[in-house]
Formats: structure tokens, C-alpha cells, sequence
């Protein structure tokens, strides 16, 4: 079977620097993947990379069998990458957004279940105000809204939580569980909430300077949870002193 995405030898560098060395990742239909790692460690120039927003040095990225170098369009067609707040044009209303992102898609209106995650988040009653006049939770939500959009294969969320409320967080970790389980999308998540990726993740990659330095699989995450002397920071924390 075709993995969702394939990351083969992934290097990317911003001039001298090499930021990303070699990173090989797989996912398939149906996982949630958290990253972690300290501040620097390229999580969040790992999800640029996948959706096409920084130019690789070395490697591959397969999305839904379309090479991201050969067939951008049909590999970006497959994943939904969150908007982060400040990159929001903040001239639009929130429905304003969601309907220029629709037609972006080649949807011809915002979908119902957009409306019904909106409804969730508790950003219904602003959607019609200017995103120059939302709050960062409120215009968290409406990128969170933006990346969802069509519900694509793939979700690449980059620190989602930041800014939200939080029973607008439960709300929304919820939804994110419930759409993996039902195999709707695959969810590749950026935090440094440990608690987050050790309770909803199916695997768990640590990136430090650039590199895949663990990774633990379902196996080892429910033998964590279900031993109170285990926990993700403390396996964390033992890969970071060796």
C-alpha cells in the first residue's frame, strides 16, 4: 500500500545553515503523528517543507503518491496545512476567508462540516466581522478552519492549540481524535504540549538539530500510558541526556 506521505533524505537549509539533515518519515491513512522537540529542531520547517513553502536542499516528499517536486498542485491537493494567525488577511471577514479558501480548493461553497467545526470553536457569531478585529484565539480558530477546509487526507497543524480557549481546545482535540479514528485524515502535529501528544498521538517523533533522534511507536505509547512511572517528558528527557 502507498504510504500518505513518504519523506525520503530531506535536507533543507536557509543559506549556510542546514536545518532539516536527512529526515525520514512515513505516514499512512488513518495515524496521528505528533512531532516534538526543543525550540530550533525543525518541526516547523518540516510541515514548510511537506506543504511546499520552502525549497529542499536534498530528498523527497511523496504526498498521496504525487511527488511534491514533479506534481505540486496534486500533492498539495491532498493536504491542508493550518494558516498561521498573522499571515491571515485581515481586510476579509472571517466568512470572507473561508470562502476564498473554498474556491482555492475547487469547492464550490464552504463546506457544512466547516460550518459545523466553526459551531464548535465558538467562531459562528464572529464569522462575519473583520479578521483585523479578532483576538489570536479567534484567529487561531479561523486558520485551524482554513486547514481543515474539504477535509483533506492529510492535516499538517503546527502548534494548534496556541491562543485557543480551552474548552475550545477539548472541543477541538476531540474532533481531530474523532476524524483519525474514523480514517477521514491522517494528523501530523508540531507541539511542545507532551501531554497533548502523549495522550491523543499513534506515534510520536522526536526532532532535535534537525534530525529524527526517536520515535515511539503505539506499542511503546500504550505501555506508557498505562504505566504511572512512565511519561513522554521523562523519555524525552532521557534521549536528550545521551
Amino acid at each position: 500500500m502507498t504510504a500518505l506521505l513518504a519523506v525520503v533524505g530531506l535536507h533543507v537549509a536557509y543559506g549556510d545553515e542546514r536545518v532539516l539533515k536527512g529526515i525520514d518519515l512515513q505516514l499512512a491513512g488513518g495515524e496521528f503523528v505528533a512531532l516534538i522537540g526543543p525550540n530550533g529542531s525543525g518541526k516547523t520547517t518540516l510541515l514548510h517543507a511537506l506543504a511546499g513553502m520552502v525549497q529542499l536542499a536534498a530528498g523527497s516528499v511523496c504526498i498521496g503518491g504525487n511527488d511534491l517536486a514533479r506534481s505540486p498542485l496534486d500533492a498539495k491537493s491532498v493536504l491542508g496545512l493550518a494558516v498561521d494567525p498573522p499571515s491571515l488577511p485581515v481586510l476579509l471577514t472571517g466568512r470572507e476567508c473561508l470562502a476564498l479558501f473554498a474556491g482555492a480548493r475547487g469547492l464550490p461553497a464552504i463546506p457544512p462540516p466547516t460550518f459545523a467545526l466553526a459551531e464548535i470553536l465558538s467562531l459562528t457569531s464572529v464569522l462575519d466581522r473583520r479578521v483585523a478585529s479578532y483576538s489570536l484565539g479567534m484567529r487561531q480558530k479561523l486558520g485551524i478552519l482554513l486547514g481543515l477546509l474539504g477535509e483533506p487526507p492529510l492535516l499538517l497543524l503546527d502548534e494548534p492549540f496556541n491562543g485557543l480557549d480551552p474548552r475550545s481546545a477539548l472541543a477541538f482535540k476531540a474532533h481531530l481524535a474523532a476524524m483519525v479514528e474514523r480514517g477521514d485524515s491522517s494528523v501530523l502535529l508540531a507541539t511542545h504540549s507532551l501531554d497533548i501528544a502523549e495522550r491523543h498521538a499513534t506515534r510520536i517523533v522526536l526532532l532535535m538539530d534537525g534530525m529524527v533522534r526517536r520515535v515511539w511507536d503505539a506499542v511503546e505509547l500504550a505501555a506508557m500510558r498505562e504505566d504511572p512511572r512512565q511519561s513522554l517528558e521523562k523519555a524525552m528527557a532521557d534521549v536528550c541526556d545521551t
